[in-house]
């Protein structure tokens, strides 16, 4: 039963994740923490961070990160596949009459309109991990620093976002090693700060 749910659960992010990645990571939110309970926010959120450093597509890494969690490998195989197989067949199937009808003005008013949505979608998950990420830092002062440096980083410096993410992770792990590496007494015992 729990493969046809992982099935069920990717298909549906496969069909409904139209623009690719960004798009599918509020429908991976909602299906995977939210309505099936596999992973939690937290567990979430830092694979997807892990995810945004790593190359290749969001999409495939989210489904291999979560089927793995509930089904180890063929856990990550069905979800992998469920995830890619609308793609695939709807490019297969209907590439060329696509490609006929892009310019068509029905067509090109759905693309249109379709990109509110999904900027309103990427936009409340972002406001909620935002939230999270706020609540759950001792250093607020840091946290603060971080989000400034990444605006000028993907703003202003133009940098791939996979590097933000990279050049995050790499401070924080110096930052907190540096914080336990302060509390620690020269007996090597932690101290009561």
């Amino acid at each position: 039963m729990i493969y046809w749910q992982l099935f069920l659960a990717f298909f549906r992010i496969g069909i409904f994740g139209y623009g690719g990645g960004p798009t599918m990571v509020p429908l991976f939110y909602a299906e995977c923490v939210q309505k099936y309970k596999w992973v939690s926010e937290e567990d979430f959120t830092d694979n997807l961070a892990l995810a945004n450093a790593l190359p290749g597509p969001i999409a495939t890494k989210l489904a291999a990160f979560i089927g793995y969690r509930v089904k180890g490998w063929s856990g990550a195989l069905v979800a992998n596949c469920a995830v890619v197989l609308p793609i695939v067949l709807v490019m297969i199937a209907l590439l060329q009459v696509i490609y006929q009808w892009k310019d068509a003005p029905g067509v090109y008013g759905m693309v249109q309109a379709i990109q509110p949505v999904i900027a309103v979608m990427t936009g409340v998950l972002t406001w909620e991990f935002l939230q999270k990420g706020w609540q759950g830092a001792g250093n607020k002062s840091g946290v603060a620093l971080m989000l400034v440096l990444s605006l000028v980083a993907l703003l202003f410096l133009d940098l791939h976002p996979g590097i933000v993410v990279g050049i995050a992770l790499a401070g924080s792990f110096a930052y907190s090693t540096w914080v336990l590496r302060k509390r620690k007494t020269p007996g090597g015992k932690e101290g009561a700060a």
